[in-house]
Protein backbone atom coordinates (compact mmCIF):
# COMPACT_ATOMS: atom_id res chain seq x y z
CA UNK A 1 0.00 0.00 0.00
CA UNK A 2 2.87 2.34 1.04
CA UNK A 3 4.32 1.57 -2.81
CA UNK A 4 1.25 2.44 -4.45
CA UNK A 5 0.44 5.66 -2.20
CA UNK A 6 4.38 6.88 -3.52
CA UNK A 7 3.55 6.10 -7.41
CA UNK A 8 0.47 7.93 -7.33
CA UNK A 9 1.35 10.76 -5.20
CA UNK A 10 3.98 11.14 -8.41
CA UNK A 11 1.55 10.85 -10.64
CA UNK A 12 -0.34 13.40 -9.13
CA UNK A 13 2.27 15.75 -8.72
CA UNK A 14 3.67 15.13 -12.43
CA UNK A 15 0.42 15.97 -13.91
CA UNK A 16 0.05 18.92 -11.47
CA UNK A 17 3.26 20.73 -12.72
CA UNK A 18 2.49 19.73 -16.47
CA UNK A 19 -1.00 21.93 -16.30
CA UNK A 20 0.91 24.72 -14.30
CA UNK A 21 2.69 24.93 -18.10
CA UNK A 22 -0.13 25.11 -19.64
CA UNK A 23 -0.22 21.94 -21.73
CA UNK A 24 -3.35 20.04 -21.73
CA UNK A 25 -4.31 16.85 -20.84
CA UNK A 26 -5.12 16.10 -24.32
CA UNK A 27 -1.75 15.80 -25.61
CA UNK A 28 -1.81 12.16 -24.14
CA UNK A 29 -3.21 11.05 -27.43
CA UNK A 30 0.24 11.29 -28.91
CA UNK A 31 1.16 7.72 -27.40
CA UNK A 32 5.40 8.47 -27.55
CA UNK A 33 4.23 11.57 -25.15
CA UNK A 34 1.92 9.01 -22.95
CA UNK A 35 4.69 6.25 -22.49
CA UNK A 36 7.96 8.72 -22.11
CA UNK A 37 5.64 10.14 -19.14
CA UNK A 38 4.83 7.00 -17.89
CA UNK A 39 8.69 5.90 -17.79
CA UNK A 40 9.69 9.08 -15.72
CA UNK A 41 6.95 8.42 -13.53
CA UNK A 42 8.35 4.30 -12.88
CA UNK A 43 12.01 5.80 -13.10
CA UNK A 44 11.65 7.87 -9.95
CA UNK A 45 9.26 5.63 -8.05
CA UNK A 46 12.01 2.90 -8.69
CA UNK A 47 14.84 5.69 -7.36
CA UNK A 48 12.37 6.71 -4.76
CA UNK A 49 12.29 2.82 -3.35
CA UNK A 50 15.98 2.48 -3.93
CA UNK A 51 16.30 5.24 -1.29
CA UNK A 52 14.93 3.52 1.18
CA UNK A 53 16.45 0.49 1.13
CA UNK A 54 18.72 -0.67 4.32
CA UNK A 55 17.49 2.34 6.44
CA UNK A 56 16.57 0.50 9.95
CA UNK A 57 19.91 0.93 11.91
CA UNK A 58 20.40 -2.75 13.93
CA UNK A 59 23.90 -2.30 15.22
CA UNK A 60 26.48 0.46 15.93
CA UNK A 61 29.27 1.71 17.68
CA UNK A 62 29.15 5.58 18.09
CA UNK A 63 32.27 5.20 20.13
CA UNK A 64 31.54 7.77 22.62
CA UNK A 65 32.87 6.48 26.11
CA UNK A 66 36.36 6.07 26.64
CA UNK A 67 38.71 3.21 27.44
CA UNK A 68 39.12 -0.10 25.63
CA UNK A 69 36.81 -1.18 22.46
CA UNK A 70 33.28 -2.11 24.07
CA UNK A 71 33.52 -5.74 24.86
CA UNK A 72 29.92 -6.99 24.11
CA UNK A 73 30.25 -5.47 20.96
CA UNK A 74 34.30 -6.45 20.01
CA UNK A 75 36.60 -9.26 19.93
CA UNK A 76 40.50 -9.04 19.23
CA UNK A 77 42.68 -10.94 17.07
CA UNK A 78 46.14 -11.49 18.91
CA UNK A 79 49.52 -11.93 17.41
CA UNK A 80 51.80 -12.00 14.74
CA UNK A 81 52.67 -14.96 12.12
CA UNK A 82 52.05 -12.23 9.18
CA UNK A 83 48.47 -12.63 8.66
CA UNK A 84 48.92 -14.38 5.20
CA UNK A 85 50.44 -11.79 3.56
CA UNK A 86 54.21 -11.61 5.44
CA UNK A 87 52.51 -8.55 7.93
CA UNK A 88 55.18 -6.93 9.88
CA UNK A 89 53.34 -6.58 13.39
CA UNK A 90 52.51 -7.98 16.41
CA UNK A 91 48.56 -7.46 17.12
CA UNK A 92 47.82 -6.43 20.69
CA UNK A 93 44.93 -5.60 23.10
CA UNK A 94 46.96 -2.86 24.73
CA UNK A 95 45.88 0.82 25.40
CA UNK A 96 49.05 1.88 23.45
CA UNK A 97 47.58 0.26 20.35
CA UNK A 98 43.65 0.50 20.64
CA UNK A 99 41.72 2.61 23.14
CA UNK A 100 38.16 4.71 22.78
CA UNK A 101 38.74 8.50 23.52
CA UNK A 102 37.13 11.42 22.12
CA UNK A 103 34.23 9.79 20.85
CA UNK A 104 36.37 8.16 18.55
CA UNK A 105 38.16 4.51 18.09
CA UNK A 106 41.96 4.67 17.83
CA UNK A 107 44.10 1.86 16.57
CA UNK A 108 48.25 2.80 16.38
CA UNK A 109 51.03 1.18 15.08
CA UNK A 110 54.41 1.86 16.93
CA UNK A 111 57.46 0.89 15.64
CA UNK A 112 58.96 -1.43 18.63
CA UNK A 113 60.56 -5.11 19.48
CA UNK A 114 57.91 -6.97 20.50
CA UNK A 115 57.69 -10.99 20.46
CA UNK A 116 60.06 -10.57 18.01
CA UNK A 117 58.14 -8.46 15.89
CA UNK A 118 59.19 -5.11 14.59
CA UNK A 119 55.90 -3.18 15.08
CA UNK A 120 52.88 -3.56 17.29
CA UNK A 121 49.32 -2.55 16.31
CA UNK A 122 45.56 -3.67 16.54
CA UNK A 123 42.89 -5.80 15.16
CA UNK A 124 39.11 -5.85 16.22
CA UNK A 125 36.43 -7.74 14.99
CA UNK A 126 32.90 -8.47 15.93
CA UNK A 127 33.11 -11.96 15.36
CA UNK A 128 30.96 -14.21 18.08
CA UNK A 129 29.38 -11.06 18.77
CA UNK A 130 27.96 -9.68 15.98
CA UNK A 131 26.88 -11.13 12.13
CA UNK A 132 24.70 -10.47 9.76
CA UNK A 133 23.27 -11.06 6.29
CA UNK A 134 22.62 -8.20 4.08
CA UNK A 135 22.43 -4.72 4.58
CA UNK A 136 24.54 -1.65 4.62
CA UNK A 137 27.57 -0.83 6.76
CA UNK A 138 28.65 2.68 7.29
CA UNK A 139 31.87 3.66 8.76
CA UNK A 140 33.49 7.56 8.97
CA UNK A 141 37.20 7.54 9.34
CA UNK A 142 40.00 8.85 9.21
CA UNK A 143 43.33 7.19 8.07
CA UNK A 144 47.14 6.95 8.27
CA UNK A 145 49.39 8.35 5.58
CA UNK A 146 52.47 6.87 6.73
CA UNK A 147 54.43 4.88 3.98
CA UNK A 148 53.97 0.80 4.82
CA UNK A 149 50.29 1.98 6.41
CA UNK A 150 47.78 -0.59 5.78
CA UNK A 151 44.43 0.05 7.39
CA UNK A 152 41.71 -1.67 6.54
CA UNK A 153 37.64 -1.73 7.41
CA UNK A 154 36.12 -5.27 6.30
CA UNK A 155 34.42 -8.05 6.36
CA UNK A 156 34.46 -11.90 6.66
CA UNK A 157 31.92 -14.60 6.43
CA UNK A 158 30.79 -16.36 9.74
CA UNK A 159 31.64 -19.78 8.06
CA UNK A 160 35.83 -19.06 8.17
CA UNK A 161 36.50 -21.99 10.71
CA UNK A 162 34.35 -24.28 8.86
CA UNK A 163 35.28 -23.42 4.84
CA UNK A 164 38.52 -21.42 5.56
CA UNK A 165 39.25 -18.21 3.55
CA UNK A 166 38.42 -17.96 0.25
CA UNK A 167 35.47 -20.28 0.64
CA UNK A 168 34.19 -18.01 3.18
CA UNK A 169 33.79 -14.81 1.39
CA UNK A 170 35.83 -11.33 1.48
CA UNK A 171 34.44 -8.27 1.84
CA UNK A 172 36.42 -4.90 1.93
CA UNK A 173 34.68 -1.88 2.55
CA UNK A 174 37.71 -0.02 2.19
CA UNK A 175 41.45 -0.08 2.06
CA UNK A 176 44.01 2.22 1.95
CA UNK A 177 47.85 2.22 1.62
CA UNK A 178 50.46 4.96 2.86
CA UNK A 179 52.33 4.03 -0.22
CA UNK A 180 49.91 4.87 -2.55
CA UNK A 181 48.03 7.91 -1.39
CA UNK A 182 44.33 8.78 -1.43
CA UNK A 183 43.30 5.92 -3.33
CA UNK A 184 40.56 4.02 -1.59
CA UNK A 185 40.59 0.01 -2.65
CA UNK A 186 37.07 -2.04 -2.45
CA UNK A 187 37.60 -5.69 -2.85
CA UNK A 188 35.59 -9.07 -2.87
CA UNK A 189 37.52 -12.12 -2.40
CA UNK A 190 35.92 -15.30 -3.09
CA UNK A 191 37.06 -18.56 -4.97
CA UNK A 192 38.42 -17.99 -8.47
CA UNK A 193 38.72 -14.51 -7.21
CA UNK A 194 41.45 -14.00 -4.48
CA UNK A 195 44.32 -12.28 -3.57
CA UNK A 196 46.40 -10.54 -6.18
CA UNK A 197 42.95 -11.89 -8.41
CA UNK A 198 40.24 -10.07 -6.73
CA UNK A 199 37.54 -8.58 -7.75
CA UNK A 200 38.56 -5.75 -6.99
CA UNK A 201 38.01 -1.40 -7.91
CA UNK A 202 39.65 1.82 -6.80
CA UNK A 203 38.78 5.64 -5.90
CA UNK A 204 40.53 8.64 -5.35
CA UNK A 205 39.64 11.03 -2.82
CA UNK A 206 40.97 14.55 -1.76
CA UNK A 207 43.09 13.81 1.86
CA UNK A 208 42.90 9.92 3.18
CA UNK A 209 44.32 12.19 6.35
CA UNK A 210 41.18 13.90 6.39
CA UNK A 211 37.08 12.37 7.99
CA UNK A 212 35.69 10.56 5.19
CA UNK A 213 32.41 8.12 5.12
CA UNK A 214 33.29 4.61 3.53
CA UNK A 215 30.16 2.40 3.32
CA UNK A 216 28.95 -1.01 1.18
CA UNK A 217 25.53 -2.01 -0.13
CA UNK A 218 24.96 -5.73 -0.05
CA UNK A 219 22.12 -7.56 -1.32
CA UNK A 220 20.84 -10.52 -3.04
CA UNK A 221 21.30 -9.07 -5.92
CA UNK A 222 24.54 -6.84 -5.74
CA UNK A 223 27.64 -5.53 -3.95
CA UNK A 224 28.13 -2.29 -4.26
CA UNK A 225 31.12 -0.26 -2.29
CA UNK A 226 31.59 3.51 -2.24
CA UNK A 227 33.17 6.46 -0.67
CA UNK A 228 31.61 9.70 0.32
CA UNK A 229 28.07 8.22 -1.35
CA UNK A 230 30.32 8.07 -4.62
CA UNK A 231 30.01 4.55 -5.98
CA UNK A 232 32.97 2.60 -7.60
CA UNK A 233 32.89 -1.18 -7.11
CA UNK A 234 29.47 -2.85 -8.04
CA UNK A 235 29.66 -6.76 -8.48
CA UNK A 236 26.01 -8.77 -9.29
CA UNK A 237 25.56 -11.36 -6.19
CA UNK A 238 24.17 -14.81 -6.99
CA UNK A 239 24.28 -18.51 -5.62
CA UNK A 240 27.46 -19.19 -7.15
CA UNK A 241 29.59 -16.94 -5.21
CA UNK A 242 29.74 -16.55 -1.26
CA UNK A 243 27.87 -13.85 -0.50
CA UNK A 244 24.36 -15.20 1.09
CA UNK A 245 25.58 -15.97 4.60
CA UNK A 246 26.00 -13.77 7.96
CA UNK A 247 29.80 -12.11 7.61
CA UNK A 248 31.44 -10.11 10.61
CA UNK A 249 33.22 -6.99 10.85
CA UNK A 250 36.61 -6.38 10.94
CA UNK A 251 38.62 -2.81 11.73
CA UNK A 252 42.46 -3.45 11.52
CA UNK A 253 46.12 -1.67 10.74
CA UNK A 254 48.80 -3.77 8.92
CA UNK A 255 52.02 -2.55 8.92
CA UNK A 256 54.16 -3.70 5.41
CA UNK A 257 53.33 -6.91 3.93
CA UNK A 258 52.79 -8.22 0.08
CA UNK A 259 50.45 -5.37 0.03
CA UNK A 260 51.38 -2.47 2.05
CA UNK A 261 55.12 -2.60 0.94
CA UNK A 262 58.26 -1.63 2.99
CA UNK A 263 57.93 0.64 5.86
CA UNK A 264 59.61 3.82 5.48
CA UNK A 265 62.40 3.95 8.10
CA UNK A 266 60.91 7.34 9.60
CA UNK A 267 57.44 5.72 10.39
CA UNK A 268 57.50 5.63 14.19
CA UNK A 269 53.90 6.20 14.89
CA UNK A 270 50.29 6.06 13.13
CA UNK A 271 46.93 6.48 13.94
CA UNK A 272 43.89 5.23 12.17
CA UNK A 273 40.75 7.17 13.74
CA UNK A 274 37.14 6.00 13.73
CA UNK A 275 33.79 7.90 14.32
CA UNK A 276 31.37 5.14 13.91
CA UNK A 277 30.29 1.70 12.63
CA UNK A 278 26.77 1.63 11.93
CA UNK A 279 24.90 -1.65 10.25
CA UNK A 280 21.35 -0.99 8.71
CA UNK A 281 18.93 -3.57 7.31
Amino acid sequence: MIAIHLFLTMYHEFFYKFLKMKIQPHFLKNRAYFFAIIFLCLQSFQNCIAQKKYTRLIWSDEFNYNGAPDSTKWNYDLGAGGWGNQELEYYTNRTQNVKVSDGKLHITALKENHEGSEYTSARILTKDKFSFKYGRVVARAKLPTGVGTWPAIWMLGSNIDSVGWPACGEIDIMEHLGRDLNKIYGTLHYPGHSGAHANGKTAMIANAGEFHIYEVEWSPKEIKISVDGKVYQTVKNSKEIPFNHNFFIIINMAMGGNFGGPVAADVSKETMEVDYVRVYQ
